[in-house]
């Protein structure tokens, strides 16, 4: 647009105004000094040039007649100021209705146990009903927690996420999610192409391999992986530990460890993998760890820091204490029960 052509408008709407205030005979308008100008500028210009044009109403210092108030327009700070305190008591509401959630149930017998009980869980207690159904509200909030559970089973991980960690990817035997599902035992065995790209691009014996696999939530890898990862990698750095090359896994379960410890040999295995949503979280990390994981494992010799989240365990905080349990497999020699019973 033309600045000139605006800066022209511009004084015409200051004149008009001007003229409109002057011939009101309850301001007093006419008495305005005339050393006040309006300042506009200059557009073809860099510098901080000022032109100047015919006098300007200074309308908040105007004062009205016979005992008539004028209204006060508060300043740029004062409006930012009043924005600020409402956000933040919006923001402290929010979070009392996220501690403290209201009832659904109207006149309770004894509403300060009912309201202690729902601030001590997150499960659906308390949302009351209206006739033989649940509340509308409570029905609503059923359905979508419910399809957020569905995307995070039925979702992929995004590529740009694998290419900012630099992680290859390969799948186990499974080829489709409802096979995934159905067949549990597929999702532990890699496939025999997976095998030979992992062979070919990851060292041999490491202290720590780790891997990473949608499981059953897509969700939570996106949402958690990155923090885990790096914190994860830089508590292993700061001890000194030998890293492998980490990968990804497509559709994989919690025993794919074990053909991972077969191939490439390493001490300890960190398997971040997504868990199986609820209906309070869709997006939960865990980290599996075993010592020397083969074939033939058996459950009781893993371990696991499970909810990672931003609603549980912090994900940088997780991958922090994870270093310091890896450091302690390896003083022990063990993982799973047999940590517990060499440390006792």
């Amino acid at each position: 647009m033309n600045p000139e052509l605006i800066e022209k408008v511009t004084k015409l709407i200051v004149e008009k105004l001007q003229t409109q205030y002057s011939s009101d005979g309850n301001l007093e308008a006419n008495r305005v000094s005339l050393a006040s100008t309006v300042k506009f500028w200059n557009h073809s210009s860099s510098t901080e040039h000022e032109s100047s044009n015919r006098p300007t109403l200074n309308l908040p210092s105007m004062k009205v007649e016979d005992g008539q108030e004028l209204i006060t327009f508060p300043q740029n700070s004062e409006s930012k100021s009043l924005k600020k305190k409402e956000s933040t008591i919006v923001m402290d509401e929010q979070r009392t209705n996220a501690i403290y959630p209201t009832s659904g149930i109207e006149n309770p017998f004894n509403p300060e146990e009912l309201k202690e009980l729902i601030s001590k869980t997150p499960a659906r207690i308390g949302v009351g009903r209206a006739g033989l159904r649940p509340k509308t509200n409570t029905w609503l909030k059923f359905r979508f927690d419910h399809a957020a559970a569905v995307d995070a089973v039925y979702g992929d991980v995004n590529e740009e996420l694998l290419k900012r960690l630099d992680l290859f990817k390969v799948s186990t035997k499974v080829r489709d999610k409802e096979v995934y599902i159905r067949r549990p035992d597929l999702g532990r065995k890699l496939s025999d192409e997976a095998k030979q790209i992992i062979s070919e691009k990851c060292r041999k014996a490491p202290t720590v391999q780790i891997i990473v696999s949608d499981g059953l939530s897509s969700s939570a890898v996106e949402e958690n992986v990155e923090d885990v990862f790096l914190s994860l990698m830089q508590s292993l750095r700061s001890l000194g530990l030998d890293i492998g090359t980490p990968f990804y896994i497509e559709k994989g379960r919690v025993a794919v460890m074990d053909d991972v410890g077969e191939l490439l040999q390493p001490k300890v295995v960190v398997l971040l993998i997504g868990e199986r949503p609820g209906l309070v979280s869709a997006e939960s990390l865990s980290a599996y760890l075993c010592f020397k994981p083969r074939i033939g494992t058996i459950e009781a010799e893993r371990m696991v820091i499970s909810n990672i989240h931003k609603g549980g365990i912090p994900p940088v905080e997780a991958g922090a204490y994870l270093g310091t349990v890896i450091q302690k497999i390896l003083k022990y020699e063990a993982s799973g029960v047999s940590l517990v019973q060499k440390e006792n």
